[in-house]
């Protein structure tokens, strides 16, 4: 069998596994102890190892920028057309949605594939673009959330200046920011990972190693089947799909000279599966929610959110394995994009449909 296929299976067979124990972990205090682990320990090490084992090349600077354009491009393109799919907007699964859906998680999804199918060269460029999807999902992202928490819950005894110290403080507070200072720091000196102790740098790669089985088996346990929900997260992930297949695609047709490698790891890089860390900003905001004495309205639906990470998985793994078996095929351009077309109109159907069933619903079209 191929390696890639066992090591996706491996994932999925994590997964199945945190399902089954289920019952183990029903009550909230277990999850939230696993997920404290996750935040805390595991997701910390596993930021901390990437950036200090990160080698930047002059060339291949523009990699993290391309990356946290894309991000931003899907942010901005998601936000008009959710509504659409029948997402109210400014609502908690609106808020939810447009969070998740840019960011992208390709050390679950995407690293097994390239060092596969692509080489170590592959992998490595990868991960240099991982950096600037990093600044978004751990930056952005979570200043985003604390903004819409902000809007939520107003403090009239706060003004300006103290929103803006309590947003700092909460940021400096978190272990992930602490970790990425520190590590820019150590680069900035110009120390690695080769560079550090042999004990500490074990221990941290150890600790980093917990990341991905934890996360998995934690989607596994806190997973809720609303197939309705599922069924909308569906057509919006081919929404996804689509969008990104037209933005790779532009970016193919606009540099004709580029390689066979490069022009899949454009391809299948933003096809990453959706991050965890912006669940993590979710969870965050919501506990200081459940804090609060009067809770006027919730920011986000973790329910959803779960559902989502459970759902994505699968779906980019599937994309992943497609792009790498027909690999020239999707070296046209035309041919990207026209997929990305295809993919979007086939998450719009449901959406179109119920747009026309309004609108037939319509006292007015009916006079007419």
């Amino acid at each position: 069998m191929n390696p890639a296929v066992q090591k996706t299976l491996s994932l999925i067979i994590i997964l199945i596994i945190g399902f089954l124990l289920r019952k183990k972990f029903n009550h909230p205090s277990n999850q939230n102890g696993l997920k404290t682990i996750i935040l805390t320990v595991a997701l910390p090490a596993i930021i901390f190892v990437a950036l200090l084992k990160a080698e930047v090349k002059p060339d291949l600077l523009a990699l993290p920028l391309l990356a946290l354009a894309f991000n931003f491009l899907l942010f901005f393109i998601l936000k008009p057309l959710l509504p659409f799919f029948g997402i109210e907007k400014d609502s908690s699964s609106y808020s939810t949605y447009l969070l998740l859906f840019p960011s992208l998680a390709p050390g679950l999804s995407c690293f097994p594939f390239l060092i596969e199918y692509l080489g170590d060269d592959a992998l490595a460029w990868g991960a240099l673009a991982d950096i600037g999807n990093k600044f978004f999902v751990l930056i952005f992202a979570y200043l985003v959330a604390f903004n819409w928490f902000l809007i939520n819950y107003p403090s009239k005894n706060k003004g300006n200046g103290q929103k803006i110290k309590s947003l700092f403080l909460s940021l400096i507070n978190e272990p992930i920011n602490i970790v990425i200072v520190l590590a820019l720091v150590l680069l900035g000196l110009g120390i690695h990972m080769d560079n550090l102790p042999v004990f500490l740098s074990s221990a941290i790669a150890n600790l980093s190693n917990l990341m991905t089985p934890l996360v998995l088996l934690y989607i596994g346990i806190a997973v809720v089947f609303n197939w309705k929900q599922i069924q909308k997260i569906a057509g919006l992930l081919l929404l996804r799909s689509g969008l990104t297949f037209i933005l790779s695609g532009a970016l193919i047709f606009f540099a004709p000279s580029l390689s066979y490698m490069a022009i899949l790891v454009i391809i299948v890089f933003p096809q990453s599966a959706i991050s965890f860390w912006p669940f993590a900003h979710m969870s965050a905001i919501t506990a200081m929610e459940q804090k609060l004495e009067k809770r006027e309205k919730r920011t986000f639906d973790l329910e959803l959110a779960v559902n989502i990470l459970a759902v994505s998985l699968p779906f980019s793994t599937a994309v992943m394995l497609i792009v790498f078996s027909f690999g020239e095929t999707f070296t046209s351009p035309s041919f990207v994009i026209t997929l990305g077309l295809v993919l979007i109109c086939l998450g719009s159907v449901k959406a179109i449909l119920n747009w026309v069933s309004q609108f037939e619903a319509n006292p007015e079209f009916k006079k007419n």
